[in-house]
């Protein structure tokens, strides 16, 4: 397979992943029993810099931050997707260090989240990791 193919496939992986975090990363379900603890998160205000923010806050922003570098990515991906072998093949350090962070993102997912999360990234860094490896092949065409 080729590597644009493989970028490809990650921004599109990428964007689901991004869709998916946003829409569920706020939902509690009350099987969870955690009704109390989140009602706490939302109702209790602090002082920060000057302005007045609930643990809440920070949960949804930080959440919505992930999604926003989620989508980031999936525009690299899809960029790098677009590019020739001998110019990925000049991108040597971003091509790994993209992989290198999905393999962090996949322990983390694995760590701290559940299994969906785990098998996106899993599956984009296998993606992206495949890609970075057949790009680091220069053509020998001049």
């Amino acid at each position: 397979m080729k590597a644009s193919v493989l970028y490809r496939i990650s921004s599109i992986l990428l964007v689901l992943f991004a869709l998916g975090h946003t829409l569920g990363f706020r939902k509690v379900k009350p099987q969870w029993g955690v009704d109390s603890l989140i009602n706490a998160m939302k109702s209790t205000h602090f002082d920060v810099n000057g302005l007045s923010r609930s643990y809440w806050d920070f949960y949804v922003g930080f959440g919505l931050f992930a999604s926003a570098f989620i989508l980031f990515a999936a525009v690299i991906a899809w960029q790098f997707g677009g590019l020739s072998r001998d110019t990925l093949a000049a991108l040597r350090g971003s091509r790994w260090a993209f992989a290198i962070c999905f393999v962090v993102v996949t322990y983390l997912c694995w760590r701290y989240i559940f299994i969906v999360p785990v098998i996106f990234s899993l599956t984009i860094t296998i993606c992206l990791t495949a890609a970075a490896w057949l790009s680091g092949k220069v053509s020998l065409k001049s």
